[in-house]
């Protein structure tokens, strides 16, 4: 929106309050952009209030002063704007935990606001004010609109504060439940996940309620309160020393042994202590199922026979609270008394005491907490050293419960003295303590940072080898997936060797069962492997037995199969081979006889991917490699708009990839006779596979001619182009937008779409603001010249002179000296497009009238053009400074950079210039470049060079001065030029009188 609206207010206060609101509202829209929660809600406010801004625009043109309802409307309107934009204020900055919590308050907010606005409207008289039938109807429609508007928090937030809820009331203080919910809200909210960006956000979150405390705001306070109770039970949200503070806190305050229940936790009629506690009206409490079994028998009260039914029991919560709070006291003092059984010589002892420790750790999560803060895993890590084979047994189940879904459990057995030792010890005793070992091992095999060292423990990939070939299946898979999650270091690669683990793979993957052969196949596609293995594994014949399997009519064989084919193919090496070795006919296959299998479709199209980047890199020396055969181009294409949109983007990614092998131009050309542009340019709409269509198109556009893309590239597809380059945070799609509109046509109908679309803006913030410094950076700046080019046609002198107001040249200019070969070479195509109006645009020098006895003095003009030029009004290179750049870039390795220079140069030499244009060039010591370039490999720069320099010799001075210069490379030319050099070259060396005419043979 802009505010010419606002500009020259009619009449005093009523107008300037007027023009106030509108100012209002064009920065909540622009601002409710910024908020960090409830979007979608803050998007609809705005529209509604975007609406109103037609309206607003016209009463500001009407005498309006004496309709009360419409000066009520204003103010209405002033105040909840300002509301809104003290809301949007609130959302953009306060935490954003805070925020989530506050959720539905914050839609009942703008609830109100639009209800408010929507009360003011309806009281408006608009026959009566003469507003346009257009606008009223409008109104009456947005005054609907905000009538059934209803405002809600997001579905996942409410989903959020469902769950905390719920926790609250049932005390859930089980950390995986409290992990998973503020993981849920950092998903919600849109941070990391990260512990140290949860604890810093949940640290600001405690510190904002702080402050509604301050403020007096005591309800919040307590419901937020019990809310971070909850969350703080999450590993992110306190650190162990706090959890220790407050465990010990509560455990030291405790006696030696556990505390008698209290008469009036104890059930009346089971006499046992309650689990869920129900008050009956006379104020006396039981058991819920022990009560409910005596109602379904009897319909009075069992202690004063009153009639009672189901309906009347209310769960007493006050009584609970205090039976799992002495529950909790007497379990932390059994855990803490458990160190002297666990180190007592009787077995017996022993062995009760971890069989009552694993209950206590399985009943409850916040009980493995207490067993870890009572600092037993180092106790429990000893037994594992003992004689009983039970005893063993049993500490190695009781220490995979702790490790389960607790990393900080997993590092604080790992640290103990020799624990990884003991626990690969004890993979190599009997298959049921190995069973259990492995087991354990695999738990910790999912912290990365525990992950690095087990490989490194002695005889460790040895006793898990052997555990592979076990009989019992689940000790063979655990063994499997702990060597799949292996650091694959040199070390522990040296010891698969020796272990012929591999070897051992790739026999049963050939010659196992089906059932085997999908296990083996599995692990070869999960387990991540070193380019130096995939390289091995390879060699040793893996292919032909995953292609056997990818041929299997079981799919769910041919999905693990496939993912084995991906996971080695990553290697550029491999992927070359497979190409030779015929595997992308079965995998173009699978894609086109199982279209309905996504997942299935996913993975082949990412090997194809695969498959494509090893045909970049290769070998000059070896046959060139190509991916595709023709008709495989067009079929594999042709199914791009039948399947889904994740294998769509990997067939595009593809696609795109192949256009960087050395097969890029035969490729682009089978694509450009299937329509392939007309299909991207639809799919540069669709947001899930757009960036790899915008890449592909525009590899496609640099060889597509010039009918097929006026037939199927309009303005809508410059548009959207466009908001790509504005919009998107992917450097390589904006590059690639811009690329597309730099190989446009150049025609006023394209330069025209640019300037409706802000094209011009666009890309001259892009150039002057962003600054790009990533790996695209150069891309991005070639290309973005290149679409400056649609700026500057001689055939549109209106945008000729938008771009030169907006200070182009300058640009253009100070890109010659900067830019590389290809941004330096648009440029100039730029700068000469300008230069070719110049002549027209340049103001005739006046003449001054003065007294006859004292003639006029000459008023200094453009040597060239012989008037009076500008940079902003005449395009003129020589005021722009550009000629000696120009000149410069002559001298650029890159002929099409040496072209686009001189085309720009000769500018300066047509029609009436050529006397003074050549004398520019002389200065500027254009000349002896230009008879330089005369030695070029490039005959059309050549032909060039010819064609100027005959044209500029016929100025005698130049002539004179140049001429003997251009001799030998001239006759040079004569010898060894093109046919259509050899001529031209005669022409002029007759031209300085070296040959008294010119042969027949030229």
């Amino acid at each position: 929106m802009v505010l010419d609206a606002i500009s020259c207010p009619p009449f005093g206060s009523f107008a300037d309050l007027l023009s106030q609101t509108i100012e209002g509202i064009i920065e909540v829209v622009r601002t409710s952009r910024n908020v960090l929660i409830e979007k979608k809600s803050f998007a609809e406010l705005s529209s509604y209030l975007d609406r109103l801004i037609p309206l607003l625009k016209e009463l500001n043109q009407k005498d309006a002063r004496d309709s009360e309802a419409l000066k009520n409307l204003i103010e209405v309107l002033n105040h909840e704007t300002k509301r809104a934009q003290e809301l949007i204020t609130e959302c953009s900055e306060k935490n954003k935990f805070y925020l989530l919590m506050n959720c539905r308050l914050i839609a009942k907010r703008m609830q109100n606001i639009t209800r408010e606005i929507g009360q003011a409207l309806c009281c408006i008289p608009l026959a009566s004010l003469d507003i346009s039938s257009g606008i009223e109807a409008e109104i009456t429609q947005l005054v609907n609109s905000m009538h059934a508007a209803e405002f809600r928090a997001a579905v996942v937030e409410e989903q959020i504060l469902e769950r905390i809820e719920l926790g609250i009331q049932e005390r859930n203080v089980d950390r995986s439940y409290a992990n998973n919910l503020l993981v849920s809200i950092a998903e919600a909210i849109g941070i990391s996940t990260e512990q140290a960006v949860l604890k810093k956000e949940f640290e600001e979150f405690k510190k904002e309620i702080e402050n509604e405390r301050l403020r007096k705001d005591h309800a919040e306070a307590m419901q937020m309160e019990q809310i971070i109770a909850l969350l703080e039970r999450a590993d992110a949200a306190s650190t162990r020393e706090d959890k220790e503070k407050k465990y010990f806190t509560i455990r030291k305050s405790l006696a030696s042994h556990p505390f008698e229940p209290l008469e009036a936790f104890c059930c009346p009629i089971t006499k046992e202590v309650m689990k869920d506690p129900v008050e009956t009206p006379s104020g006396h409490t039981f058991e819920r199922s022990a009560i409910e079994k005596w109602l379904a028998e009897k319909n009075f009260c069992p202690l004063t026979s009153t009639p009672l039914d189901t309906s009347m029991l209310r769960p007493n919560k006050t009584l609970r609270q205090s039976i799992e709070e002495w529950r909790d006291r007497n379990t932390m003092i059994t855990i803490a008394s458990m160190k002297s059984r666990l180190s007592s010589e009787e077995e017996g002892e022993v062995l009760d005491c971890l069989q009552e420790l694993k209950e206590l750790c399985e009943k409850r999560e916040i009980h493995r907490e207490w067993v870890v803060l009572e600092d037993h895993i180092p106790m429990l890590v000893n037994l594992l050293s003992a004689k009983s084979r039970e005893i063993i047994s049993r500490s190695l189940l009781v220490l995979h419960i702790l490790a389960k879904d607790s990393d900080e459990c997993k590092e604080s057995i790992v640290k103990v003295d020799n624990a990884m030792e003991s626990i690969v010890r004890s993979l190599g005793r009997r298959i049921g303590v190995g069973k259990l070992a492995v087991g354990l091992l695999l738990e910790l095999a999912k912290s990365e940072s525990i992950r690095d060292c087990i490989g490194e423990v002695q005889g460790c990939i040895f006793y898990l080898v052997n555990l592979t070939r076990s009989d019992d299946n689940q000790a063979s898979r655990d063994a499997r997936d702990v060597l799949k999650n292996l650091s694959f270091s040199d070390d522990n690669v040296i010891q698969m060797v020796k272990a012929n683990y591999f070897k051992y793979l790739l026999q049963r993957l050939s010659s196992g069962s089906d059932d085997v052969k999908m296990r083996m196949a599995k692990t070869l596609g999960e387990m991540e492997f070193t380019d130096h293995n995939k390289s091995s594994l390879f060699e040793e014949g893996v292919l032909d037995s995953l292609l056997n399997l990818v041929s299997h009519g079981n799919l769910e064989m041919k999905m693990v199969a496939v993912k084995a084919i991906l996971n080695l193919s990553s290697l550029t090496k491999n992927g070359q081979e497979m190409i030779r070795q015929g595997a992308v006919r079965p995998l173009l296959d699978i894609l086109y006889c199982h279209t309905s299998q996504q997942n299935l479709c996913e993975l082949v199209a990412e090997t194809i991917v695969h498959l494509a980047l090893s045909t970049i890199r290769q070998d000059s020396s070896e046959m060139e490699l190509s991916l595709l055969e023709s008709k495989d181009t067009r079929q594999l294409f042709s199914l791009i708009n039948l399947t889904w949109p994740a294998v769509q983007q990997r067939l595009l990614q593809a696609f795109y990839t192949i256009c960087q092998s050395p097969s890029a131009t035969t490729v682009q050309e089978l694509l450009n006779e299937c329509c392939a542009v007309q299909i991207l340019v639809q799919l540069c709409d669709n947001h899930e596979v757009r960036v790899n269509a915008v890449k592909l198109l525009c590899c496609l556009i640099e060889k597509c001619n010039e009918a097929t893309i006026t037939e199927h590239v309009g303005q809508k597809t410059v548009q959207t182009l466009l908001r790509i380059i504005e919009d998107s945070e992917n450097e390589e799609e904006v590059a690639s937008a811009l690329g597309i509109i730099a190989n446009l046509p150049m025609s006023t109908p394209v330069s025209n779409w640019l300037l409706e679309g802000d094209g011009l803006r666009i890309m001259l913030r892009f150039l002057r603001s962003k600054k790009p410094n990533g790996p695209c950076k150069d891309q991005l700046i070639e290309n973005a010249v290149g679409a400056l080019c649609h700026f500057t046609v001689p055939a549109n002198r209106t945008s000729q002179q938008k771009a030169a107001e907006a200070d182009v040249i300058p640009l253009l200019v100070q890109l010659l000296e900067s830019g590389t070969s290809l941004t330096k070479r648009r440029a100039a195509i730029s700068l000469s497009q300008l230069s070719e109006s110049s002549s027209d645009l340049c103001r005739p020098i006046p003449k001054h009238r003065m007294c006859w006895c004292f003639p006029a003095l000459p008023e200094a003009g453009c040597p060239v053009h012989r008037g009076i030029c500008a940079v902003r009004t005449s395009f003129c290179l020589l005021e722009a400074g550009a000629v000696g750049l120009l000149v410069k870039v002559l001298g650029e390795p890159d002929p099409g950079a040496c072209e686009a220079s001189l085309d720009a140069l000769l500018t300066l030499v047509e029609g009436d210039g050529l006397h003074g244009g050549s004398k520019v060039l002389d200065e500027e010591r254009a000349i002896p470049s230009m008879i330089k370039l005369l030695g070029s490999s490039s005959p059309r720069l050549q032909e060039k060079i010819l064609t100027s320099l005959e044209k500029i010799f016929q100025v005698p001075e130049i002539k004179q001065k140049h001429g003997p210069s251009a001799q030998m490379p001239l006759v040079d030319l004569t010898q060894r030029g093109s046919t259509q050099i050899k001529p031209l070259a005669g022409r002029i060396l007759a031209q300085l009188n070296v040959l008294h005419e010119q042969p027949s043979y030229f």
